[in-house]
């Protein structure tokens, strides 16, 4: 769908309708960056929001602060998706399906409306106080965010926008509506068809459906190898008993009254854990030995794999992120004080993750012992 250029006429149509106020520029911001964090990919979500909106942020003369802080965030909540990468690894070590996706995915719409509804309003209000309204004129827009390269024209399907757009909704939809009711629809099938779909109409032409795939797969292989590495790691770590004598030890030093309470102990211990530590590190080391204990406090596989996800809230502002150094240079921002002023934000994402886990009942808060 990125592509195609599903998003072109998003990101233009918001930023037309900002114009030159702060407040609506900055909930823009905020709009397109989740709708492009869709893919996944943080290079790619970093680079076509950095081009997209840095001119008008420099014309108006907003903080870029704004701008690094608004992407991070929506690209946080939507680096859950499987092909984002902590999903995948939490569902392979822990062994768990599919349905985890659609576990996640009312936390991920609260927290996104989150991000449009209150933060980015709030930094509006800021903005707005400083700077006033400065009109752009739709001429200025349009030089801004036309797409001149003529390899990315190419690719572009805006007669069929419409068409990938309903696509686009009802997959999503039916994921949603999936992890209310229970349709029976694995979030597997809907993908699967989705894909196919949008390759026969878009790309009817098997020359270029090959090319599609063989530029957007490699985040794909990506995570097939991640699983089969990570079920050769997990066989040797439980089969020599490594996991069973690490759990006993950590288990012993653990203090009984939180037992009961070991989800919210490996979300709070995921936080620290996936920013300190590489999501590698953390979920193919740290993970099953929390796992392993918690199976002796009456926690499942799918519950410890919800909790360990909820500190991703923060991962994104480790130094251990590669694309970060993208961002932060195309801002120009200084590392310390933008993960300061992400931290404040993403505390508020992290607490929507908890919460609406436990209420939505795939986490249990305690476990009586």
């Amino acid at each position: 769908m990125l592509d195609a250029g599903l998003f072109d006429p998003i990101t233009k149509k918001m930023i037309h309708i900002a114009k030159g106020d702060p407040m609506k520029v900055l909930i823009a911001t905020a709009v397109v960056a989740a709708a492009v964090s869709l893919n996944g990919d943080g290079t790619t979500t970093t680079l076509i929001c950095c081009s997209a909106f840095i001119p008008i942020y420099k014309k108006l003369d907003m903080k870029l602060m704004n701008l690094g802080v608004l992407v991070i965030l929506q690209n946080t909540i939507m680096n859950l998706l499987p092909w984002g990468g902590p999903t995948a690894r939490a569902m392979s070590v822990l062994n768990v399906g599919a349905e985890i996706l659609a576990y996640l995915i009312p936390g991920m719409i609260v927290a996104l409306l989150y991000v449009i509804f209150i933060v980015a309003p709030s930094m509006g209000r800021k903005e707005r106080a400083r700077l006033g309204i400065k009109e752009l004129t739709d001429a200025e827009i349009d030089e801004m965010t036309t797409v001149t390269d003529e390899e990315t024209l190419a690719i572009r399907r805006p007669k069929i926008w419409l068409f990938n757009a309903v696509l686009t909704i009802v997959l999503i939809a039916l994921l949603v509506t999936d992890s209310f009711v229970g349709l029976g629809l694995p979030p597997l099938f809907l993908f699967l068809t989705g894909t196919v779909i949008a390759l026969l109409v878009n790309y009817p032409v098997l020359k270029d459906q090959s090319s599609r795939i063989g530029a957007n797969g490699g985040d794909a292989v990506q995570v097939v190898i991640l699983v089969f590495a990570a079920g050769v790691f997990m066989g040797l770590f439980q089969g020599t008993g490594m996991a069973d004598a690490l759990a006993q030890s950590f288990t012993k030093i653990i203090p009984d009254q939180l037992a009961g309470f070991w989800g919210l102990v490996i979300a709070l211990i995921s936080a620290p854990g996936t920013f300190f530590i590489s999501n590698d590190g953390f979920y193919f080391g740290v993970l099953p030995v929390l796992a392993e204990a918690g199976r002796a406090y009456g926690f499942t596989d799918m519950q410890m794999a919800l909790a360990s996800l909820m500190g991703q809230a923060f991962h994104l502002l480790s130094p251990l992120v590669a694309f970060i150094y993208l961002l932060l240079r195309l801002t120009g921002l200084d590392m310390g004080q933008w993960q300061k002023e992400s931290a404040k934000w993403a505390l508020g994402i992290f607490i929507i993750f908890v919460v609406t886990i436990i209420l939505t009942g795939h986490m249990p808060l305690y476990i009586p012992q």
